[in-house]
């Protein structure tokens, strides 16, 4: 029994001077790829999950820079031509904290405790979606309801019933 063990990810930097501009935004390719911009220089950080059977051992922190070469690359490029000459920077590894349930973030108050409002598990999603789970819990504590957007899918409510709120992109 007891608590799997949390997978780990590498992300990767990378100086690129002729790839995408300001305007591209996190972008997470259909094979799993992402990267986004890392300042104003041509640089860039990214990387990919790895595939379930490839998962690294979580007592081993030390990056995997063949994972890079392999995988990741070879998408990139694909993906964006100019990253064909990128020139690799630097790497690190950490631990991947999810919410073991559905990956989703939980919002809202708390089912038995007054006055605890929560918003948590969002796995990996977390700063992209800081926004809007932190307008929610304001609009709750001061109004006592979502006006902006009801999220109340994402309540504890899933998690007593059992009931996944399913995301094929996580």
């Amino acid at each position: 029994g007891g608590t799997p063990p949390h997978p780990y990810r590498y992300v990767y930097s990378w100086h690129c001077p002729d790839g995408p501009g300001f305007s591209c935004p996190l972008l997470v390719d259909t094979t799993g790829v992402y990267f986004r911009r890392d300042g104003i220089a041509g640089n860039y950080l990214g990387g990919m999950s790895p595939p379930e059977e490839e998962e690294p051992d979580p007592g081993d922190l030390s990056v995997d820079h063949d994972f890079f070469q392999e995988w990741v690359w070879p998408r990139l490029a694909r993906r964006v031509p100019a990253f064909a000459s990128l020139r690799p920077r630097g790497a690190w590894a950490g631990y991947y904290d999810h919410n073991t349930f559905d990956r989703n973030g939980v919002l809202g108050p708390h089912p038995k405790l007054e006055n605890l409002f929560l918003a948590a598990g969002f796995s990996g999603h977390g700063l992209q979606h800081a926004p809007a789970a932190g307008r929610a819990v304001a609009e709750l504590v001061v109004k006592g309801r979502y006006e902006s957007l009801d999220l109340r899918r994402l309540g504890w409510g899933r998690l007593v019933e059992g009931e996944p709120l399913e995301e094929d992109g996580v």
